[in-house]
């Protein structure tokens, strides 16, 4: 019998409920214990094992695999390059209820929630989330620490940003793109491309702030 990949996951809260869920039901895994900077006791019952200054410490110990159960791209970006950083490799968090063609590239570190449906040939990269009945339809491009709520639709081709944040029920229309680090409010319709670094709201979509 193959031993179990043993992981630790980093984050408490009702993000990491879901992954945990979603992690206990992989065969192959076992959860070791869930680190963060203020909670203490279990969650979903797994340990709290400390903060995340025992990362090193787990590592050195022999637990060599993560998963980063944040919901924040920006806060997920700093602790999976600490992560990283340390030495430890990401895991993936797919939900038995999802449906991934055969065709998809997936990343690493990637969390694909039940109900979500990933199509041929999309690919969605590293450290990304695909939340509750989001879908992903043919040849989509999802960049690296994207995060789509719930509900979200991306008609075919759609390429979509590192950090880009799609707000829940956002619908993109075939082909559209969207630049790193924007922000879709939630129910957006996206019928018209949106650069990088803005905030976009309504039907159809219209940007209504923007940063460096």
């Amino acid at each position: 019998m193959l031993s179990k990949t043993k992981v630790v996951i980093i984050g408490c809260g009702g993000h990491a409920k879901v992954i945990i869920d979603i992690l206990k039901s992989d065969p192959e895994i076992d959860i070791v214990g869930c680190t963060d900077p203020y909670a203490r006791g279990w969650v979903s019952d797994i340990p709290i094992l400390g903060d995340d200054t025992i990362l090193r410490e787990l590592y050195d110990s022999g637990i060599q695999h993560a998963f980063i159960a944040i919901g924040d791209n920006t806060v997920r970006q700093r602790l999976s390059r600490k992560a990283a950083f340390i030495g430890f490799h990401f895991v993936n968090a797919i939900s038995r209820f999802a449906y991934v063609a055969s065709s998809a590239q997936l990343g690493m570190g990637i969390a694909i929630m039940p109900g979500a449906v990933i199509q041929a040939d999309a690919r969605i990269g590293d450290g990304s989330i695909i939340n509750t009945n989001a879908s992903v339809d043919h040849d989509c491009e999802i960049g690296s620490l994207c995060h789509a709520a719930p509900g979200v639709t991306l008609s075919g081709n759609a390429v979509i940003g590192e950090g880009v944040f799609l707000g829940t029920g956002t619908k993109v229309i075939d082909g559209m793109h969207i630049g790193e680090w924007s922000i879709l409010g939630a129910g957006a319709v996206v019928v018209d491309a949106i650069p990088h670094h803005c905030l976009a709201v309504g039907v159809p979509a219209r940007i209504i702030r923007q940063w460096d």
